[in-house]
């Protein structure tokens, strides 16, 4: 488990991240969602004990990261795929981490089958590593210790749509089998197909924490009818706001069978009534962080300064 409490990281007079709490649970993935810049870096390096909190606190399994006996044999982490050591070869990097963790050698040549560097891939300096290849040798590196917890950042950074798939069926069954997962991203729908729990931070905020269920009922209902002006009416008529979408139909707040029983008084029959989708989720999420959505701000700054 992780556990995120009150965690505040000033950079000057400027918040990074400001009090935000979650949980990230065991058998479970949990999505940290957020635009470039919002503090999903800055709260993870203050969990991998890579950047002191100014406040607040951040524990894996109950502990700092600094208190752990064997951090790696606890807690996997990949921050930077591109951070490890050019001159190096795969083999080395995870045989330096299998000595560091009192790990047999056997665990190198698993972890290489794990995440499939094969043939000659293991024996080239990493310099000559595509970044979807760096990104296979960190989350080897984070598993090499058979660790409780995963903490990934963009870890789909590089990889084909094939190592996507592999990376989403390697995470889902770690959890599986009772990891804990917190994988961070900056894009929706690689959070959406995997995540079981969303915590989607803002400039430095929380701004919705909870299940992907609950945030998707949250984004609201899709109603569609063959006669869109009466149907749009009948719901003004009941109170219940909502706005046209440039197919036609009528996306609103309200819950789908109030919606239902809205039109039916209305004689109004309709043609789609259903929870509103990933689209409805995106716009609540561009909606809630609408603040940050930028490539560059002071938090991606503070943060490369702090790298």
């Amino acid at each position: 488990m992780i556990t995120v409490d009150s965690l505040t990281k000033k950079y000057g007079g400027f918040r990074a991240v400001d009090e935000i709490s979650f949980t990230a649970q065991p058998g479970r993935v949990t999505g940290f969602l957020g635009p470039n810049g919002a503090g999903k870096s800055t709260t993870m390096r203050v969990m991998a004990g890579l950047t002191p909190a100014t406040s607040g606190s951040a524990t894996i399994l109950g502990r700092r990261y600094a208190d752990l006996p064997n951090p790696g044999r606890e807690v996997g982490v990949l921050l930077d795929a591109s951070a490890q050591h050019a001159g190096r070869t795969g083999r080395e990097i995870l045989s330096l981490a299998a000595r560091t963790m009192g790990l047999p050698r056997h665990r190198v040549a698993e972890m290489l089958d794990v995440v499939s560097l094969v043939d000659d891939e293991p024996d080239r300096r990493v310099r000559n590593y595509s970044l979807g290849m760096r990104q296979r040798l960190g989350i080897a590196t984070a598993l090499i210790g058979e660790p409780e917890v995963l903490i990934l950042d963009e870890p789909a950074n590089g990889l084909d749509p094939s190592g996507i798939r592999w990376m989403r069926d390697l995470l889902r069954g770690f959890a599986n089998q009772g990891g804990t997962v917190l994988l961070s991203s900056h894009l929706l729908h690689e959070i959406e197909v995997i995540a079981d729990d969303i915590v989607v931070i803002g400039n430095g905020r929380i701004v919705a924490d909870g299940t992907k269920d609950e945030l998707l009922e949250a984004a609201g209902t899709v109603v569609r009818s063959d006669d869109a002006d009466r149907l749009a009416h009948a719901l003004a008529d009941a109170g219940v706001t909502g706005t046209r979408t440039s197919d036609g139909a009528v996306r609103t707040d309200a819950d789908a069978a109030h919606v239902g029983r809205v039109a039916l008084a209305a004689g109004v029959a309709l043609t789609e009534l259903r929870a509103a989708d990933g689209a409805g989720l995106e716009e609540m999420f561009l909606e809630l962080t609408a603040e940050t959505q930028r490539e560059t701000s002071r938090d991606d700054q503070s943060e490369g300064a702090a790298a």
